[in-house]
């Protein structure tokens, strides 16, 4: 018995440490990348704005994720919205974009809500590159990850989880947009 009380007094005090210790940690999750496109700021601007072109180019509407997607109509400027749902890795998955602010050729916020995952605030700005011969994209997803610890802990993955898809999601983009 007092082998017990040992055993739950000392996971208490081991689950109240790690949750003192991850209020330190930041709410939080960042990741960003940026690129070059060379193609003129309104083809890279309505690329983004249209998500009925997301699919080609966007890590998390690529068919092998999102096997079946419903666009609003119209598809384009504040308010377009796209319901998704697949299977990934064997488990079923969902989520909906929906376009919160679009500034004609500088830069569109949308939110991004994915199953079992805490919603997520995405934001492109593009503004021409340094010669004005190109575009310049910076691609940003912000995470509000509350203030559980295993959330917070998570934080510091996220750059690792979620950094290569938006490098991936930018080279399709540049591709897509330097051919036309």
């Amino acid at each position: 018995m007092r082998f017990i009380k040992l055993l739950l007094l000392s996971g208490i005090v081991f689950g109240t440490l790690i949750f003192l210790i991850s209020l330190l940690f930041p709410s939080t999750a960042i990741v960003e990348r940026s690129g070059v496109i060379d193609a003129p700021m309104s083809t890279v601007y309505s690329h983004i704005n249209d998500l009925s072109t997301w699919p080609s180019w966007n890590p998390w509407a690529a068919p092998d994720v999102a096997q079946k997607i419903e666009f609003s109509s119209p598809a384009v400027g504040k308010g377009a919205y796209y319901i998704w749902s697949g299977v990934h890795n064997e488990h079923p998955v969902s989520g909906k974009v929906t376009i919160s602010k679009s500034e004609d050729g500088k830069e569109l916020v949308y939110n991004l809500d994915f199953s079992s995952m805490k919603p997520m605030t995405g934001t492109f700005e593009i503004k021409p590159s340094a010669d004005g011969n190109a575009t310049a994209i910076q691609w940003r997803v912000e995470t509000k990850l509350g203030m559980l610890p295993w959330w917070k802990l998570r934080g510091f993955l996220a750059d690792k989880l979620t950094g290569p898809q938006l490098e991936t999601g930018l080279t399709k983009l540049k591709n897509i947009c330097e051919k036309k």
